[in-house]
């Protein structure tokens, strides 16, 4: 699990690198639960939370350089 704090100090470039690892991440937890290989299912709530954690900061940082510009 990411924390909010953590993502803050990463770039825009950063947070969409960390948006694409996690959604990859969600997919690999999909096809587990799918094919019935996944022993936590709880994974994947947690890394669905962990996308929108990273898409919400990384909106707010798109705003605030709209913002400054």
């Amino acid at each position: 699990m990411t924390k909010a704090a953590e993502l803050r100090q990463k770039d825009v470039a950063g947070l969409e690198a960390e948006i694409k690892s996690l959604q990859k991440a969600h997919f690999g937890l999909r096809m587990q639960k799918a094919t019935q290989q996944l022993g936590n299912t709880a994974t994947i709530k947690a890394t669905r939370r962990d996308i929108a954690r990273a898409k919400t900061i990384l909106a707010e940082k798109q705003a605030a350089d709209t913002v400054k510009a």
